[in-house]
């Protein structure tokens, strides 16, 4: 199938386009290099620097190269940003998508998979978190994703558009070869953020709450492989075929692992101590955040490579050690 991959330079969308040529598809890419990685897209591959909201630059690509299916990775996400900054999210996160799907429907292209979050859910009252739980974002990139979930429906109902929404939980990991991984700029998550001290190019980790009703009192989190993210996005392809399709999946693994548990895989997988520092909760994170991810796994045939959050270290150490630290043994 002929896919075009909006925010394909990307972290997730990078590792999505190499799993679509695995599974035998033709990808092309779009992206504007804001966060992406030009150098992270095999050089044989269509590539377009460009915004997702041009629409008259999106419906050329769509007709010119035939596109059968879209995928969407393109989104802002930190969270903290998009409490101070929320018209950059509303502009880009839903405005522009809403351009993107006014060009897809324009050239009659109907088939949308999209990138969303667990961030949907806002902090829900029990757990696991099932595609039934209450959606009550609690800040601005959480409710730009569920608009646009919104919006899909509502465009599946009135003109045919098949759609499938992913909602992740914590994506982690890199590429098994070591080839690509995760470089954000600036990095927020808990991994890379651990690698970094670990490596001393940062200050001492901080663990926000050590108080919290869990095992160790530290906060509780889903983390699923970013290749095992991918492999779900291609999956549903087949799904896809009837006119006005609406399907929304959570994926992640169902094992959650504590701050201090992703510390340790870390200090075992690296070989080097990660200093860290408690500092005070921060506002609005709950103790827990895990996945109920049987719905994929039934519909789609879908079942996680990796399912413990050592593995997961493992190829995010790979990358790091390689691309980073520049250690040629790694």
């Amino acid at each position: 199938m002929k896919v075009l991959v909006i925010g394909g330079a990307g972290y997730i969308g990078s590792h999505c386009v190499r799993q679509l040529v695995a599974a035998g598809h033709s990808p092309v890419v779009l992206d504007n290099l804001v966060y992406g990685h030009r150098e992270d897209v095999a050089p044989d591959l269509p590539f377009y620097n460009a915004d997702l909201g041009d629409e008259a630059t999106v419906t050329r690509i769509l007709h010119d190269e035939q596109i059968e299916l879209v995928m969407h990775f393109a989104a802002f996400a930190y969270v903290g940003e998009s409490v101070t900054d929320p018209l950059k999210y509303y502009f880009n996160n839903v405005v522009a998508t809403l351009h993107l799907l006014r060009a897809m429907l324009n050239a009659g292209v109907k088939k949308f998979v999209f990138s969303s979050t667990c961030a949907t859910y806002g902090i829900p009252e029990k757990m696991p978190i099932t595609e039934a739980t209450p959606q009550s974002p609690i800040n601005p990139y959480g409710q730009t994703k569920l608009d646009i979930e919104n919006a899909l429906k509502a465009l599946a109902h009135a003109h045919g558009l098949s759609f499938a929404s992913f909602r992740y939980f914590n994506a982690a990991g890199a590429a098994e070869d070591g080839s690509i991984g995760e470089k954000h700029d600036p990095e927020t998550h808990l991994i890379p953020l651990a690698f970094d001290a670990a490596s001393g190019r940062r200050p001492a980790l901080q663990v926000f709450g050590d108080d919290y009703d869990t095992p160790d009192g530290t906060c509780l989190r889903d983390y699923v492989h970013v290749d095992d993210l991918s492999r779900a996005h291609i999956a549903v392809f087949p799904k896809l075929t009837e006119p006005g399709t609406a399907l929304f999946y959570n994926l992640g693994t169902g094992t959650p692992s504590s701050v201090i548990e992703v510390i340790r895989a870390i200090e075992k997988i690296s070989g080097r101590p990660v200093p860290h520092t408690f500092a005070p909760r921060r506002a609005g994170d709950p103790p827990a955040l895990y996945a109920d991810s049987s719905k994929a796994k039934t519909e789609l045939g879908w079942t996680p490579k990796f399912t413990s959050i050592e593995p997961i270290v493992e190829t995010a150490w790979k990358w790091y050690a390689k691309n980073v630290l520049g250690e040629a043994s790694a």
